[in-house]
């Protein structure tokens, strides 16, 4: 997927130097002509890493920082700052404020593309873990792991056939959600749901027959009489 970088530097003629190395590199480049227009394209478009100035015209590197601050406060994409203030105070204020980088603006240009895919490298692996980290389903002591399709109740592994496995995927997805048979087998089947009840009851009864300790009085897969099962 192609990464689309936005770049608001009014001061230094950036985007002109960095349009041709970035496109060479298969990112797309956006220029924003304003703060404001800077937000704007933010909030309507997929953008995956910032160049910024704390230059704002005549308003001093101040406001700068304040932009910043609420860039960050309405995304976590990484952001450079590409400006030609050289003061330390202003560095430590962009980083403090939220910035992932400084450079100065007489900085070859290759190395601003560098430190560009280093922080979009950084920022697609810690999405990935994110990803990865929502795909493992937690309800109390019962863990499904979704990456590796395991199954495990207070640290015991437990084998489940692939129906099994996904029904209770289904159910500890949005845990303490009430699905009815039919709502059950739509979904795992993909086909309409006739005389699904006692085909769900048979699948239910087995996976409480290997998580739970007490399939009679089950702590995890529970049914809501008159209405279907929940987990939780």
């Amino acid at each position: 997927m192609e990464k689309n970088i936005l770049v608001y530097n009014n001061q230094t003629g950036i985007a002109e130097k960095m349009i041709p190395l970035c496109t060479g590199e298969g990112l797309s480049v956006l220029v924003a002509a304003s703060v404001g227009q800077l937000f704007d394209i933010l909030e309507k478009s997929e953008i995956h890493l910032m160049l910024v100035d704390i230059e704002l015209n005549d308003k001093g590197w101040d406001k700068g920082i304040e932009m910043i601050a609420g860039l960050r406060r309405r995304s976590s994409i990484p952001l450079i700052v590409v400006s030609a203030q050289s003061a330390e105070t202003a560095k430590i204020m962009a980083l403090e404020a939220g910035a992932d980088d400084y450079v100065t603006s007489d900085c070859n240009p290759l190395e601003i593309l560098a430190r560009i895919k280093s922080q979009l490298r950084r920022y697609t692996q810690l999405v990935n873990m994110c990803a990865n980290i929502d795909r493992v389903y937690r309800v109390d002591e019962l863990v499904i792991d979704d990456m590796q399709r395991k199954v495990t109740v207070e640290g015991r592994s437990v084998r489940l056939t692939p129906i099994e496995y996904k029904i209770l995927r289904l159910l500890a997805q949005q845990r303490g959600k009430v699905f009815s048979n039919s709502q059950i087998y739509e979904k795992i089947w993909n086909m309409q749901a006739i005389g699904a009840d006692n085909t769900i009851a048979v699948h239910i009864r087995h996976i409480r027959e290997k998580i739970e300790k007490n399939p009679k009085e089950p702590r995890y897969l529970k049914v809501v009489w008159g209405n279907g099962y929940k987990v939780g």
